[in-house]
């Protein structure tokens, strides 16, 4: 492709897990294009294929059928440690339980990643670290343990280490999915202010009000993509924080 390449390209991608006499087709031919800067939101029900999407955009798994190209590389051409590779170098990874160490600070969890990467023998990583914790708010925590973090602060912490490498995306698993209304909307307004500074941000949601924040929301069913439409005007998480709209009825408490 000429110019700027996609962050994501994808080319009739297919999966089909063989369950012995079964033949489950998880993946019908998707193709997908996401460009520098994007904020998506996918969304679909359980069993829609949105999970097996996730798991082959994260390198986690490869496709049955089709090509993958991540940043401009073809994924379907790498072995297991190439894949590891790339899954490191371009992508960071926010999941619904935060999976921070609970022995470590804040500090020590968001360097994790340079660790155990090439990087850290060509970049100062306590200053990458730092500069991680600063872009979500978070310098003044550095040296707390995840048990003194609140759970939104939390969340913050594992987006801050999903930056520290400098990935080409950021692949967000339910990131608000154990978090009240409000810490949710915070955790957005995170999600949209890194998008604001140029980071490329793919997030799986199963709700709608989470949705309503990105600029762009693609819908999987049986498969195959049913809906993938830009959102006119997401909804803007700062300004809801400061009128108070996460106490409105629209935008209801969860457990």
């Amino acid at each position: 492709m000429s110019g700027q390449h996609s962050v994501i390209r994808t080319e009739k991608i297919s999966k089909v897990y063989d369950s012995g006499e079964v033949q489950v087709e998880a993946l019908k031919g998707i193709d997908l294009t996401i460009d520098p800067g994007e904020l998506v939101a996918i969304m679909g029900a359980s069993g829609s294929g949105k999970s097996t999407m996730l798991n082959i955009l994260g390198c986690l798994d490869y496709p049955s059928g089709g090509e993958y190209y991540l940043d401009g590389i073809h994924v379907n051409e790498l072995d297991r440690d190439q894949l590891a590779d790339i899954r490191n170098r371009k992508i960071g990874f926010v999941f619904q339980g935060f999976n921070l160490l609970a022995r470590t600070t804040a500090f020590e969890n968001v360097e994790l990643p340079l660790l155990y990467s090439r990087l850290q023998e060509s970049v100062d990583v306590a200053q990458l670290t730092r500069l991680a914790l600063e872009r979500v708010g978070l310098s003044e925590r550095a040296r707390h343990f995840p048990n003194q973090l609140s759970g939104g602060q939390q969340q913050r912490v594992a987006i801050a280490r999903a930056l520290v490498n400098r990935p080409a995306m950021v692949l967000a698993d339910e990131p608000t999915g154990n978090l009240d209304t409000r810490t949710s909307i915070e955790i957005m307004a995170t999600f949209q202010e890194l998008n604001r500074q140029g980071i490329t941000i793919i997030l799986v949601t199963h709700e709608h009000d989470i949705a309503d924040y990105c600029k762009r929301i693609i819908e999987f069913r049986d498969g195959r993509i049913i809906r993938d439409q830009e959102v006119a005007r997401p909804r803007d998480a700062r300004q809801d924080l400061e009128a108070g709209h996460w106490q409105a009825s629209g935008l209801g408490d969860r457990p």
